[in-house]
């Protein structure tokens, strides 16, 4: 048997889960090269995190503080409930340095040279910075972001051009893909009023491409304004089918680095066994089974085939 989520298999359901805006749930069952996931058992194996009505992570979670609701079964009987085994970040920025993010360029900026200063947590030893504008999405600093020359090169961004914000996910979600490393835990920070007009890729193909890399969506808002924008309801559809955050640039960076952080140690990995073999597209939700005000966040759904490579 495996279960496979390759980007063709999963476009129309993925764009579906960003419509509905379920609980997101980060599902991942078995890790293997070419955006495919498999497993060998009828097991499926979620990473996520909660938060209380605080919207603090919780580090003390019992197994009988939750249940899994697969498509419409309900999963009380874990296979196994423990703490995720990563041991540091692997942390990707996003920025969009195009024209119409050009009133809250130099704000963005800022908060992206505090993320690359030496004041860092020791578990983020590996940050890299892309942006995109007009047509090519570019890496303008991978492994020496804090160095004189990273710092010279993110100096010298100017917002211009057209937004390719969908077809710069997808760059972002493959170079994330190539560059992980084994037990890092990979995070996207998307800087960004929301917008495309520009973009070869759709919506859903950009997300497939983060949704193959394993990395969270913590979007932080550029748009102008208190009025909800288009863009910022897709920014925060983006955070919650990818189990991340959203945030809007004048909450500061230090608030996104610290639920970063606090998400990360506060990570918790549940299998059961799967509960329906039918082929397709399976939605999941956390729901807390005390404690009302818990939410719990991870990406929602997973794609099942029955099938024996």
């Amino acid at each position: 048997m495996e279960i496979k989520a390759t980007a063709m298999s999963l476009h129309r359901h993925i764009w579906l889960a960003l419509a509905i805006l379920v609980l997101p749930c980060n599902v991942a069952i078995g890790r293997a090269p070419e955006e495919t996931y498999y497993s060998t058992a009828s097991e499926v194996r979620i990473s996520f995190f909660a938060t209380d009505e605080h919207d603090r992570a919780l580090e003390h979670l019992q197994k009988e503080d939750f249940a899994v609701v697969d498509d419409s079964w309900v999963i009380r009987d874990f296979r196994s409930f423990t703490r995720a085994d990563e041991t540091v970040l692997d942390v990707v920025v996003l920025v969009d340095a195009s024209e119409s993010v050009e009133p809250r360029f130099a704000a963005a900026m800022r908060e992206v040279l505090r993320l690359t200063s030496d004041n860092r947590p020791a578990s983020v030893d590996n940050l890299s910075v892309l942006s995109f504008s007009g047509i090519h999405p570019a890496v303008i600093c991978s492994g020496d972001c804090r160095s004189s020359s990273g710092e010279a090169r993110l100096g010298g961004l100017h917002p211009t051009g057209a937004t390719p914000l969908f077809d710069a996910l997808a760059f972002a979600g493959d170079f994330i893909t190539e560059h992980r490393r084994s037990g890092a835990k990979p995070v996207l920070i998307l800087f960004s009023d929301g917008d495309d007009n520009i973009s070869r890729k759709s919506a859903a193909e950009g997300l497939e491409a983060v949704v193959a890399s394993g990395a969270a969506i913590y979007s932080v808002d550029l748009g102008y304004g208190d009025r909800v924008s288009e863009g910022s309801r897709r920014l925060k559809a983006m955070s919650e089918a990818t189990g991340g955050r959203y945030f809007r640039v004048e909450d500061g960076v230090e608030a996104v680095q610290r639920a970063v952080l606090d998400d990360f140690h506060a990570s918790y990995v549940v299998t059961y066994q799967l509960p329906n073999h039918q082929p397709g597209f399976h939605s999941l939700r956390i729901l807390p089974t005390h404690n009302l005000s818990l939410r719990f966040y991870c990406r929602n759904g997973y794609y099942y085939e029955n099938s024996v490579r």
